[in-house]
């Protein structure tokens, strides 16, 4: 474990076992101060984040520590704060690795965790409910060490997540689960300490109405870098791979840091005043492959988001900045009319500004993977563009607008709008303004983009090399009449005095085609 590193050195990714990532000398960013904070009392605790951001590997360093394994922790900073060291038993469910569509599923995931426990503590367990067998083996635990028994569960929610579809099977899944959880509070005099973790916490998911002891961490100032890496971190553990892509990519450093805290950054997981966190899973899968890349949004489609699509009639416009209030982000009841708290809880928002007087949390996207991923995504739901089409396509309107060509965009454009078959009324109308919303959105992958987000801006400015483009869509108007709103209302006074070619257009939106209609451009000289 002290051996000096190799490179390029072993970054962690997928690594859940804190033991054989310092056997087997990873990099490993030293969380266990933090850590120590939790394990040093005896309160049982929740923690909520996002899928990849380093949950099993905290209860895997956990456990570790509570069965006594002080030469993982050498050079650490517990190792300096730790000096009793004893030995529990340890109770690890981890509820991540099966894939729950029926109720036998996350029954044969119970019977598999308890006949192992029962196995090593000698218990009998047959002819009994889950629920029983799981405090039996808390109480033989118990007896045969001496010491305060320690649970931890991971994922404690996949099966609801799983399942949130499907009424039926949630509901099944969640009598089975409340009445397990639910042992932890009876068993309390037998328990050292319990940390569970999950990527939500709704009220109606039982675990949390019946365990009203548990201390909820997710949205605490102590905690709130427990997962996730910060710049500092970043600066401190990774020089070798920052030099490496610099060197890759032939950007200096500053230059480099900003792309990688635009791209990876952002994550806030508390009012206001603490360090953001980098995804983890991203950043170390660039200091591995040196590329840029969607590499979290990559590994999981967020399936729930495609069921709420297709039942809710929220506007995907009103994401980016949204305002809730503060207690929904952790007591809410999940609800597909609601989907904010729940994607907030997903990873794909986070806490951008907090208003403590009134208690009211604005949210948007953490940063450019988790943007334009989640806008790539979601433009299937609206177009008839296939999601792998789509970056053809604004790669596509990107060059039509550097080399001025504004009538082959707005001809491309109209292929966003083919095949929509339902009548105009106000959903459609919306619709059509999301499609508008979507594209404009992409396209700030590659140039400057602004889309209106307040009375008395232009619906949409494409910034290029040499123009500044300045759009107005009128819906079954005319292109006159819209030109003549960029123009009555001031739309291109901002941009005056930026020595760009400004370029006005004047969008029809024909209800009776459903689709684009005519547009006049009028250059400004």
């Amino acid at each position: 474990m002290n051996q000096q590193p190799s490179f390029p050195r072993k970054m962690p990714i997928g690594i859940q076992s804190f033991e054989k990532l310092r056997r087997e000398n990873y990099v490993y960013i030293d969380k266990t101060e933090i850590m120590y904070r939790l394990v040093s009392t005896s309160n049982p605790y929740f923690l909520s984040r996002p899928r990849r951001f380093g949950k099993s590997l905290m209860l895997s360093t956990m456990e570790a520590y509570f069965l006594g394994k002080r030469d993982l922790f050498k050079g650490l900073a517990i190792e300096q704060l730790e000096t009793e060291w004893n030995t529990h038993a340890v109770l690890h469910l981890d509820l991540n690795a099966e894939k729950y569509d029926s109720p036998e599923r996350l029954h044969d995931m119970l019977e598999f965790q308890l006949r192992g426990w029962e196995e090593t503590y000698g218990t009998g367990g047959k002819g009994i409910t889950h629920s029983a067998r799981f405090m039996e083996v808390i109480q033989k635990a118990y007896e045969k060490t001496g010491r305060g028994v320690v649970i931890l569960i991971d994922e404690y929610d996949k099966p609801l997540l799983y399942s949130f579809h499907d009424e039926a099977l949630q509901k099944a899944f969640r009598e089975t689960l409340t009445a397990f959880y639910t042992v932890l509070k009876s068993a309390d005099q037998w328990l050292r300490f319990v940390f569970i973790t999950g990527v939500t916490k709704f009220a109606q998911m039982g675990i949390f109405s019946n365990l009203n002891q548990l201390v909820d961490i997710s949205l605490t100032r102590p905690y709130a870098t427990l997962c996730g890496i910060t710049l500092e971190e970043i600066e401190a553990n990774f020089e070798p791979e920052i030099e490496q892509l610099m060197e890759s990519h032939d950007l200096p450093r500053e230059e480099l840091l900003k792309q990688l805290t635009r791209r990876y950054d952002g994550y806030r997981f508390y009012e206001e005043n603490v360090p953001n966190v980098f995804n983890p899973f991203s950043l170390l899968s660039v200091m591995t492959f040196h590329a840029f890349k969607n590499y979290w949004f990559a590994t999981g489609t967020p399936t729930f988001l495609t069921e709420i699509l297709k039942k809710t009639d929220f506007d995907l416009r009103e994401l980016d900045g949204i305002e809730v209030s503060a207690a929904s982000l952790s007591d809410d009841k999940a609800d597909i009319n609601n989907p904010v708290p729940m994607i907030y809880q997903s990873g794909y928002l986070t806490i951008k500004k907090y208003d403590e007087r009134f208690q009211i949390y604005t949210l948007g996207f953490p940063n450019d993977e988790v943007k334009y991923g989640f806008l790539n995504f979601v433009t299937p739901f609206y177009t008839p563009v296939a999601e792998s089409e789509t970056s053809f396509y604004i790669g596509k309107f990107i060059h039509e607008l550097e080399s001025g060509d504004v009538d082959a965009f707005l001809t491309r454009l109209r292929a966003f709008f083919a095949g929509i078959s339902y009548e105009l009324n106000n959903r459609t109308e919306r619709h059509y303004q999301t499609i508008f919303y979507l594209v404009f959105k992409l396209m700030g992958q590659f140039s400057e983009t602004e889309v209106r987000s307040a009375k008395g801006r232009a619906d949409a400015v494409v910034k290029t090399a040499d123009y500044i483009y300045v759009f107005e869509f009128k819906l079954d108007g005319s292109a006159d009449q819209a030109l003549a709103q960029i123009n009555d209302r001031g739309y291109l006074i901002p941009y005056t005095v930026d020595g760009r070619k400004l370029v006005k257009i004047g969008v029809n939106f024909d209800p009776a085609q459903r689709n684009i209609g005519d547009w006049k451009r009028e250059d400004k000289n």
